[in-house]
């Protein structure tokens, strides 16, 4: 009887032990996966959910769909609006002068990939398929596919993990890039990864950068839609500053790349109508401009008409690659559904930046102003987020990654500078003490032949004040200063003048009046200026480093 009991007792531990290792597997394989969605130059006026002249086109139903059913972001921004200082960020939880990528030619080694390293650390299987645009190879990905630089948007190549060195192992595809790289992350699902560890997935589309090349499917999306226009594409009002338009509006013929012909070097005819009479070609840098031609812009009648012209097709373009990202994030959605993963999946989206639709009569990126500087970013996942949720709180790209790592069940690294809204996205509140502020800094004075004046800033829920400094950041005048500068390819002998621009955004929304100079405005804006040397000093972002840009500073502070 006593070696009866005795055995019963064994078996009963043994029993116990079993299921304890059980619900320990089971909690480890319950970790929520999480697939980070970025494309590239997806504003937030290219959404239903912002409410822009955009969104009765309903150009996002399936992309409205995740947002409704989760946590949309108002205030989420970029703190440089260009592509690879933007997804360094992104990849190292840092600002750019600590992670050194200040503009198109920085690099992201792996020993700063420290993204998908914590996430490693956190028992994840990790990937990223798409745009990677950081140049060094992701290494620290357990695996990638991802397009060389920017890539192509028809019949791509991917650059993958193999015998031959970085960059050397070339995959072939046929077929439209929206299409191919959700074509990899459905294959990476359904093959490459280990169905018994949780994963974290970075699917990156390389739309809807321009040049817009849409797939031939989407040719009558929009066909016969005439595609609201900005009020600013006609008429800017007081937008700007003598540092974006000159003395007079001296510069308004070479300043920020348009959609009318008012930019001579870079406008949006040059990518739709290659015979143009215009064709940047002619004009490679403002120095090519003869005197006699460099006039006052006027927006005449026929410009007028010219412009809204090219406007439909710029917009229509556009919406297409947009319509095929939203497209494609269905197919991703309908399998989670049917390999039951949603609902154990966080889902987060956004873009690398905002972009410029015409207002202001501006394209491409790069300005401070909020179409570029605002990123879309909605998170859904029911386990913990409620359906229909909003914030006005502040996030910055900075804080995507603590957040994605707190999320996984780990804990914000020190070397981080960004802050975790784990909180925010579980409660919807801001948590106290949350930062009330964020910065800004384009680095690449005059580039790339969209003319942006380099320039920072600092902008609150109501405000927003931009110093443009007018200098590269290097010292030109110095006969030693080189520079890593293949795709800026300007003349680096001309600077702009300095100023400051502020914005009431509670009043003026649409940055339509420069407000600097005006008195009633005088202690907000210096309570500002206070705001954004400490946040510069607290961040890394002085020009310590860069004394003739600081002399500039100095000099204009208090003008």
């Amino acid at each position: 009887m006593y070696h009866f009991k005795n055995s019963l007792f064994y078996l009963l531990l043994i029993a116990l032990s079993i299921s304890s290792c059980s619900e320990k597997q089971t909690q480890i394989t319950q970790k929520p996966n999480i697939i980070y969605i970025m494309s590239d130059d997806h504003t937030t006026q290219g959404f239903g959910i912002y409410g822009s002249r955009l969104a009765g086109l309903n150009p996002t139903p399936t992309l409205d769909k995740i947002a409704n059913e989760g946590i949309i972001f108002d205030n989420c921004f970029v703190n440089n609006s260009i592509c690879t200082p933007s997804r360094a960020s992104i990849i190292s939880g840092q600002y750019p002068q600590t992670n050194g990528v200040l503009d198109l030619e920085g690099v992201i080694g792996v020993e700063r990939q420290y993204l998908p390293k914590e996430m490693k650390k956190l028992g994840y299987q990790t990937a990223i398929v798409g745009k990677w645009h950081l140049h060094d190879e992701p290494a620290a990905f357990d695996y990638y596919k991802v397009l060389p630089g920017q890539g192509d948007y028809f019949d791509p190549e991917f650059l993958v993990r193999g015998e031959k060195s970085w960059p050397d192992n070339v995959v072939k595809t046929k077929g439209h890039s929206s299409d191919n790289i959700m074509d990899i992350t459905l294959d990476y699902l359904k093959n490459k990864r280990d169905p018994n560890k949780p994963f974290f997935l970075m699917h990156h589309f390389k739309a809807p950068h321009d040049d817009f090349e849409y797939a031939p499917r989407y040719e009558d999306y929009l066909a016969d839609t005439f595609i609201p226009e900005p009020e600013s594409l006609y008429q800017n009002g007081n937008n700007g500053s003598i540092a974006t338009r000159g003395k007079n509006d001296s510069l308004t013929r070479i300043i920020g790349s348009s959609v009318s012909h008012r930019n001579l070097i870079r406008h949006q005819a040059n990518n739709i109508y290659w015979n143009d009479t215009t064709v940047y070609k002619k004009y490679r840098n403002a120095q090519d401009i003869a005197p006699s031609e460099y006039v006052k812009w006027e927006m005449t009648p026929e410009e007028r008409d010219y412009t809204s012209k090219v406007y439909q097709d710029y917009l229509k373009k556009y919406l297409r690659c947009v319509k095929g990202v939203d497209d494609n994030v269905k197919r991703l959605l309908d399998y989670l559904e049917a390999e039951n993963l949603l609902d154990n999946t966080i889902i987060v989206y956004t873009g690398d930046q905002g972009f410029m639709l015409g207002e202001h009569d501006y394209i491409d990126k790069r300005w401070m102003y909020e179409e570029s500087m605002r990123m879309p970013f909605f998170v859904r996942y029911p386990k913990s987020i409620a359906a229909g949720t909003r914030t006005d709180a502040i996030i910055n790209n900075t804080d995507f990654a603590p957040t994605l790592i707190e999320l996984a069940g780990g804990k914000t690294p020190d070397y981080m500078q960004g802050h975790s809204f784990k909180t925010i996205l579980e409660t919807g509140q801001e948590p106290e003490g949350w930062q009330q502020a964020t910065y800004y800094r384009y680095w690449m004075h005059m580039a790339h032949r969209h003319q942006n004046p380099a320039h920072f800033g600092i902008r609150t829920k109501d405000h927003k004040l931009i110093f443009y400094y007018g200098k590269y950041w290097v010292d030109t005048d110095d006969p030693n200063a080189t520079w890593n500068k293949e795709s800026w390819g300007n003349d680096f002998s001309n600077h702009t003048p300095p100023a400051w621009e502020f914005y009431d955004l509670k009043q003026d929304p649409k940055e339509m009046n420069n407000a600097y100079s005006d008195p009633k405005y005088k202690d907000i804006i210096a309570g500002l200026k206070d705001q954004l040397i400490k946040l510069r000093e607290d961040i890394n972002e002085t020009d310590a480093k860069y004394p003739h840009i600081q002399k500039v500073i100095d000099a204009h502070w208090n003008d």
